[in-house]
């Protein structure tokens, strides 16, 4: 079954990083989300998602027409072999923007969260080349902490992907209020506007359809923003 997305719903545009990894490959940044489904669409280019779940390791080769999604919980880590770009369709806007993503940095980084928080934040301010460092730099930090993982998986299965859950659940605990009350607001609001327009359907009541709207999007403005795994652009309404 197709995990569901209940709402809150957001597309980014990835480019994935093509700088060399510490392990020989080229990509992007493992991780994991604590409460919100991700799914990929392949538009351009060539290579694999690597991920880690309760099923263990796999590798899953991505190529245009290529849509996988990662339910929370899932460890995964995008390698580019040739222009690998794609859509990012995540569940919950704007939780993963406040922190619902865990990178997979060594143990001793993701057991102190004042350490973790200063290699996973980026610089608000600098010059493209000072943050694409700094983006690499976490990169990097990741992928010696995900092969860690992988071998600790190794000699003692899930019980090491468990270490990490619980470590990933102690780090964002102290956001979880926050995360909420935007929930509530946001998802849970536009679940309960279905919810009575079921209702209204129900009884005969089609008013809410009168209320049809098109909204049109435009690129964020400014070059492409540092991620996780790659480049993004994102799109904001027009302002009627």
């Amino acid at each position: 079954m197709t995990p569901l997305f209940p709402g809150g719903t957001a597309v980014s545009d990835l480019r994935v990083y093509d700088w060399a990894c510490p392990d020989g490959g080229h990509g992007g940044t493992p991780h994991l989300h604590t409460v919100s489904t991700e799914a990929y669409v392949v538009t351009e280019g060539r290579g694999e998602v690597h991920t880690l779940s309760a099923a263990g390791f796999t590798r899953d080769r991505l190529e245009p027409g290529s849509v996988l999604w990662f339910s929370p919980g899932t460890v995964h880590r995008l390698v580019n072999e040739e222009g690998l770009r794609l859509v990012v369709v995540m569940q919950n806007a704007g939780l993963p923007e406040a922190g619902d993503a865990v990178l997979t940095f060594p143990e001793e980084v993701l057991r102190d969260r004042e350490a973790y928080l200063a290699a996973a934040t980026l610089p608000a301010e600098g010059t493209e080349a000072e943050r694409a460092a700094a983006a690499r730099a976490r990169r990097d930090l990741a992928i010696t902490g995900f092969g860690r993982l992988l071998d600790d998986v190794g000699r003692r299965g899930g019980a090491a992907l468990a270490d990490l859950h619980r470590l990933a659940a102690d780090l964002v605990r102290p956001r979880v209020q926050g995360w909420a009350a935007l929930w509530n607001e946001t998802v849970a609001a536009e679940t309960e506007r279905t919810r009575a327009q079921l209702a209204a359907l129900a009884g005969g009541d089609p008013a809410h359809l009168a209320q049809a709207t098109v909204v049109r999007t435009t690129p964020r403005p400014g070059p492409r923003t540092f991620g996780m795994c790659g480049r993004l652009k994102t799109w904001t309404p027009v302002p009627d």
